[in-house]
């Protein structure tokens, strides 16, 4: 479970804990940051922090630094952030032996929070629910496949011809999903030990795709959770000589692979989306899924943030493409499920690669402007939203998402000036190294006929 510093400093001086991971999540959502050793970690990062390069936030993925970028340059030099510990995140990492790990905040050296870093953008939005005196709950799905060959293997095979573990599609089914077992037994077990509640897993759709569900907690330490999650996951795989892709598209046959967003909004230890009296969701819930509802499309970066994500939406894919709202309809972008406590709204838009930090964000300032507004969320949509062109339909590419980010005032008011242009620089320049990118579609469909 969670560790406090009392308990991690007599684990450290006993040996029990030799290694202290102290990291923060970069802009798609991957933990980076140093190992410690105890006795350094104790006598220096558990007092005073530490620090990392800012260029950390203005790389792409593959770590080649960016320009464009105000926050961080090869003009102003890639100076430091300071990272604080939040020691609420301290735990043991029980797939890692003798370690721990403790995430932190990025500040400007003896200043504030950098606004751009994806925690600080959902600090932000968490400070303005509490202001009215919300507190806002979440649970994540995510969806992943799971291969047979180690992540080394896959790298040498350009990732082509990969075995999926199942040889056809499992979703919930309990006897392919048995050769699995070992492994997501191991995963279903460590994260409770991390503090990561894992309520259940399954096998999903596609052929070796696999599904975990979270207990629902408070959004930060649900972002933190996920996070570490994916992480982890990755690592016991390899620990398996195996590989999982979290990926929301990756090959055009199959299904792709979700991060449905499960959230509600409640005052001490009521829900305030359910109406006890009507037993319906209350004029709240109404008003902030009318938000939602309105300004999801133009925020729909922080949902979708690769542009592999936009394959995902696909109609008769289990992923949404319109932008309605439903009773257990699993075709609209938005299904409310459950009842009393357990009322809520399932966002059906973010892809496994969305970071979780960003999309909870995203989800916050959208609902509480519909409940500053006044919106309403109509009537629920009957019948297949997949066929149906009265309504509105998501963007259809990360250039579309960037460009509607970019312009949108709503989020401009919501998130700030130099976070939008930051996050609409981000999607830019991925669209663009993509644009650029010849395929092996285009030498299979070219090479010889044209």
């Amino acid at each position: 479970m969670t560790l406090d510093l009392k308990t991690l400093t007599a684990a450290i001086k006993k040996r029990e804990i030799d290694t202290v991971i102290v990291a923060f999540p970069d802009t798609v959502g991957r933990l980076v940051g140093k190992r410690f050793t105890g006795k350094h970690f104790l006598s220096q990062a558990a007092t005073s922090g530490t620090h990392a390069c800012n260029y950390l936030l203005t790389v792409d993925i593959e770590m080649e630094p960016q320009s464009g970028f105000a926050l961080a340059n090869w003009e102003q030099g890639f100076g430091d952030f300071e990272l604080r510990p939040d020691f609420s995140t301290l735990r043991r990492l029980p797939w890692q032996p003798t370690t721990a790990l403790l995430i932190c905040d990025c500040a400007h050296p003896e200043s504030n929070w950098v606004p751009e870093a994806p925690r600080s953008v959902l600090r932000n939005q968490l400070a303005k629910a509490s202001q009215l005196g919300y507190t806002p709950y979440a649970a994540t799905e995510l969806e992943f496949f799971l291969l047979n060959q180690s992540y080394h293997a896959a790298s040498l095979a350009h990732y082509q011809g990969l075995t999926p573990s199942s040889d056809y599609r499992i979703d919930y089914h309990t006897m392919q999903p048995t050769r699995d077992e070992a492994l997501m037994r191991q995963i279903r077990n460590q994260m409770d030990e991390a503090g990561i509640a894992i309520e259940s897993s399954k096998g999903e759709w596609g052929r070796g795709q696999h599904e975990l569900n979270f207990v629902y907690d408070q959004v930060l330490p649900m972002a933190d959770g996920h996070t570490i999650f994916k992480q982890g996951v990755k690592e016991i795989a390899a620990q398996h000589e195996r590989c999982v892709t979290f990926m929301p598209k990756p090959w055009a046959n199959e299904v792709g692979s979700s991060c449905h967003i499960h959230f509600s909004l409640w005052k001490g230890s009521v829900n305030r989306f359910w109406d006890k009296k009507t037993k319906k969701g209350s004029s709240l819930f109404r008003q902030f899924l009318g938000g939602v509802l309105k300004y999801s499309p133009e925020l729909c970066y922080f949902y979708a943030p690769t542009v592999n994500a936009y394959k995902r939406y696909q109609v008769g894919s289990w992923a949404p493409t319109k932008m309605a709202w439903s009773y257990d309809n699993r075709t609209v972008g938005f299904r409310v499920c459950g009842s009393g406590q357990g009322f809520r709204f399932e966002n059906r838009m973010p892809g496994a690669d969305a970071n979780p930090y960003l999309a909870f964000s995203a989800m916050l300032a959208a609902g509480m402007a519909g409940i500053e507004e006044e919106l309403d969320c109509g009537d629920d949509y009957q019948g297949n939203a997949y066929t149906d062109d009265r309504l509105p339909a998501l963007p259809r590419s990360l250039h579309d998402a960037a460009s509607r980010l970019k312009k949108s005032a709503f989020a401009r008011r919501a998130f700030g000036d130099a976070v939008v242009d930051f996050y609409a620089h981000t999607a830019e320049l991925e669209a663009a190294a993509y644009a650029s990118a010849v395929t092996d579609w285009e030498r299979t469909r070219y090479f010889e006929q044209i």
